[in-house]
């Protein structure tokens, strides 16, 4: 499986978002994201890191 999770990255800590994330899209105002369990979130946000390696995608709120 190629699924990741997204944590966001408050005060230099991180904090689980989403679980098993398959789907990111960008949107005008932040980001729309779907997990495989079909859990949807948006947040007003960027990415920040993709890290493939450890199956980890960290954002930042805008």
């Amino acid at each position: 499986m190629c699924e990741t999770n997204v944590y966001l990255k408050q005060e230099g800590k991180e904090e689980l978002l989403l679980k098993e994330v398959g789907m990111i899209r960008p949107q005008e105002d932040g980001l729309f994201m779907r997990s495989i369990f079909g859990e949807q979130k948006n947040i007003k946000g960027r990415v920040t890191e993709i890290n493939l390696i450890d199956h980890k995608i960290i954002v930042e709120k805008a």
